[in-house]
């Protein structure tokens, strides 16, 4: 089994060169080519994964961590070097295999749904290369690895968000979405300095548990803690980093997809797992505890997204706000210690959150590229199985039993109550009203599209008022095979995927905390005091979500009035707007941006930087030429101006040594 393990570079390997492919030969091979070798090379990578994890699991618990080094990157001082190499363990496996997994499916979908783009290949290469940095991250046996592959999907995030770039809102939202993750990725970077400087090396094998970062102070950990959830804060979109997220929308809903459930948003789950050591050692100290930090950010988007979401009319929008408050429910996880519950539910997450996404890019497709719910209603009739496939999705989010997401979540919100003191059960309540929102807003998207009155027959209004006609001239369909299989598959997984592990029953039925173990050891345990609490905890939640799809669907059961306007609207009053506006932090940003800050950034680059710092550098030269031109001077070629200095200079010196001798 050792030589399955070695060669489990050709996971990264294989979606790496379709990339390099497609990005060569791309036009000469065209549609729909292109696209099947993008998804053959990603399929490979699963189908690898999959004979990595058996290998893997043939290795007895204490022995499923392997390192493979390709190559020696580069070699510093003393005895600092820096491996090309890949680390397999559970944590990484888990990572590899929903990442090919998802991320063939999404590529399968793709074909269909870019059919006739005029850069059919070259986004099919994006994908692959998407997919490949992602794995290298995931894979790395160091600090440095991840790092590298952390760029690459911060690169691909760009060129996928920004794909259709002829839109000025799909150029500004790559933009957006790329400087906003530069913040994140310079508190990475200056947490693997202070790696550096106190441990003398960036592989992970050295900071397994927290027992074995030595002596090291409080301040020190935590603040390398710290620094790794702001890189983390970035890639996985958390307040305040989160503002990036919802305006990637504007690329493909393929590229949303990708991003929201296998790739992107999940690196900074995996960052802060993979570093638990760091969180542990700063959580057993007095004073500031980073995991109460990630718990409290957690929690604050889970809540605060759940509330924009309520208010969000475009259908990839409500779903991008469902991500940003999932992803809060992992970081809570994370926070308080449940690593293996925020896992869990981030691969489950990964199941109903890709079958949502691709089933909203089904309904745009069918609605020729409508994405406004107040223009849809009544639409399982005209599309079936994406209307079929979509509310499982629903119910998975919802947290209605037994769908995935009802066993992941509430072993969160569990592990929270029980993490210990006040704090503890604030976070549960916060999560415990961010599932409510959930129920609430998912229930109001399902109605809006799939049932409710048809409302793409009914001209919309322009800003002035005047009817104008739908953007659509036919009937709503159903997508193509490419397009509906894997909404298939994904429904059948967010049913079943739950079953990967099982809170509150049999300790051998959680299947992938045992998995998980030699990843997370010595991260701290959440005992929950018993069976029968673990249970009525779960009931409470399954009643909060039950009374959320209650409630949305008494009020969108028939869609929305004639008018078109919202109930919501007359319910929440002035606060609608505000929700509406993502509590004006977009705008406040851009107003602080182009205001304070631009004036700032002018003061730095002009009064600092070029009158002072510049200033006294050209000063200096300036001195120098001006001396130099008086000096020069003094040359002038002509004996007797020399004779006359030496002479001048005779006297002087025999003026000193008289007025000496006196």
């Amino acid at each position: 089994m050792q030589r399955f393990l070695d060669l489990v570079w050709v996971v990264p390997a294989s979606p790496a060169l379709g990339a390099v492919v497609l990005l060569l030969f791309g036009k000469r091979i065209g549609e729909p080519k292109a696209g099947w070798i993008a998804t053959g090379t990603i399929s490979l990578s699963f189908v690898w994964s999959v004979i990595t994890f058996f290998a893997l699991q043939s290795q007895p618990g204490e022995e499923r961590h392997h390192v493979y080094n390709l190559w020696k990157w580069f070699a510093g001082t003393g005895d600092f070097s820096v491996s090309f190499g890949f680390l397999v363990d559970p944590l990484s496996v888990t990572m590899m295999l929903f990442v090919t997994g998802i991320g063939a499916l999404i590529h399968l979908y793709s074909i269909g749904y870019m059919h006739g783009d005029p850069r059919f290949s070259r986004f099919f290469a994006y994908l692959n290369l998407f997919a490949a940095s992602m794995l290298i991250l995931v894979l790395g046996s160091n600090f440095l690895m991840t790092f590298l592959g952390w760029e690459g999907v911060g690169l691909c995030s760009y060129l996928l968000i920004s794909f259709w770039f002829e839109k000025n809102s799909a150029a500004v939202a790559g933009k957006k979405a790329f400087v906003t993750n530069r913040v994140g990725d310079f508190g990475f970077m200056l947490a693997m300095f202070l790696i550096f400087s106190k441990f003398g090396t960036l592989d992970y094998v050295h900071f397994g548990r927290a027992s074995e970062l030595g002596d090291i102070s409080h301040g020190t950990v935590t603040a390398i803690a710290l620094l790794l959830f702001v890189g983390a804060m970035g890639k996985s979109a958390q307040v305040p980093l989160h503002i990036w997220l919802p305006d990637a929308m504007e690329g493909p809903t393929p590229v949303s997809a990708l991003i929201h459930a296998a790739t992107m948003v999940t690196a900074g789950v995996f960052l802060v797992s993979r570093s638990h050591a760091f969180f542990d050692l700063s959580n057993l100290g007095e004073g500031l505890q980073a995991g109460t930090v990630v718990a409290w950010v957690g929690a604050i988007t889970a809540l605060g997204a759940a509330t924009v979401a309520i208010r969000q009319n475009d259908i990839k929008r409500v779903l991008a706000y469902s991500t940003l408050s999932q992803l809060g429910y992992m970081f809570l996880a994370l926070g308080v210690g449940a690593y293996s519950a925020g896992l869990f539910h981030m691969v489950t997450h990964a199941f109903f959150k890709a079958l949502l996404f691709l089933g909203s890019g089904s309904v745009i497709h069918g609605m020729h590229h409508e994405q406004d719910m107040r223009r849809m209603g009544g639409l399982k009739k005209f599309m079936p199985i994406t209307g079929f496939t979509f509310i499982f999705g629903w119910l998975a989010i919802a947290g209605v039993p037994p769908f995935a997401g009802f066993w992941s979540k509430d072993e969160i919100l569990a592990k929270a109550f029980f993490s210990g003191g006040v704090s503890g059960k604030a976070l549960w309540a916060v999560g415990m009203l961010a599932a409510l929102l959930t129920a609430f807003y998912m229930t109001r998207q399902v109605w809006l599209v799939f049932y409710g009155n048809e409302r793409f027959r009914v001209p919309a209004h322009g800003e002035d008022g005047h009817a104008t006609e739908p953007d659509h001239a036919h009937e709503p369909h159903e997508s193509p095979t490419t397009m509906v299989l894997p909404l298939v598959v994904l429904s059948g997984l967010s049913i079943v995927g739950g079953f990967l592990s099982l809170p509150f029953t049999q300790p051998n039925l959680e299947f992938l905390t045992h998995w998980l173990e030699p990843s997370l050891e010595g991260a701290p345990e959440i005992h929950i005091d018993s069976f029968s609490s673990g249970f009525m905890l779960s009931v409470g939640a399954v009643v909060v979500g039950i009374i959320g799809i209650v409630i949305g669907r008494a009020m969108y059961q028939r869609g929305l009035p004639d008018d078109g306007v919202d109930p919501m609207e007359s319910r929440l009053g002035a606060f609608s707007r505000v929700l509406e506006n993502a509590y004006f932090l977009d705008i406040g940003l851009a107003k602080f941006v182009s205001g304070p800050a631009t004036k700032f950034a002018t003061f730095l680059a002009e009064g600092v930087d070029r009158k002072t710092i510049d200033g006294a550098v050209n000063g200096i030269g300036r001195s120098v030429k001006e001396a130099g031109d008086g000096l020069r001077r003094m040359q002038t070629g002509l004996v007797r101006n020399y004779a006359l200095a030496i002479v001048a200079g005779a006297v002087m010196l025999l003026a000193y040594m008289w007025t000496r001798a006196i």
